[in-house]
């Protein structure tokens, strides 16, 4: 098991690890929109939100020598379900057609931040090399 934080990651002194590898998956926590290395969330609505937080994951993905098209599941906590449309135009163009992962999704009455949404997602970390 090998848990992973990054410079950035660790300078926020979350309580958590942006992410943990447990054989050939890594399990990245919830993702925000928040701007990197803040606490602030991305100013603009869901679809800013939204973008931020799929840029929070590439981020992620990235470090970790991943990309979106290794993430096979993805978990969407909405604070609002009447903009799932609007998270959706955004979530779909960061994943080629005819792979989107495995998803659901739920409504809550509260995120950390007030932010409007939460992804966190799995990816298979096998096919790198």
């Amino acid at each position: 098991m090998k848990f992973i934080n990054s410079p950035a990651a660790q300078a926020l002194k979350l309580p958590f690890s942006q992410a943990v590898q447990v054989g050939d998956v890594l399990y990245l926590s919830g993702q925000l929109g928040n701007r990197p290395g803040t606490l602030e969330l991305a100013p603009g609505g869901m679809e800013a939100e939204a973008r931020q937080t799929m840029d929070n994951i590439a981020a992620v993905l990235k470090e970790n020598g991943l990309s979106f098209a290794d993430v096979f599941k993805v978990t969407v906590m909405l604070a609002d379900m009447t903009k799932w449309p609007d998270f959706n135009k955004v979530y779909v163009t960061y994943f080629e057609a005819g792979r989107l992962p495995a998803r659901s999704a739920f409504g809550c009455n509260g995120l950390a931040l007030g932010a409007q949404l939460e992804l966190e997602c799995m990816a298979w970390v096998g096919g790198r090399g």
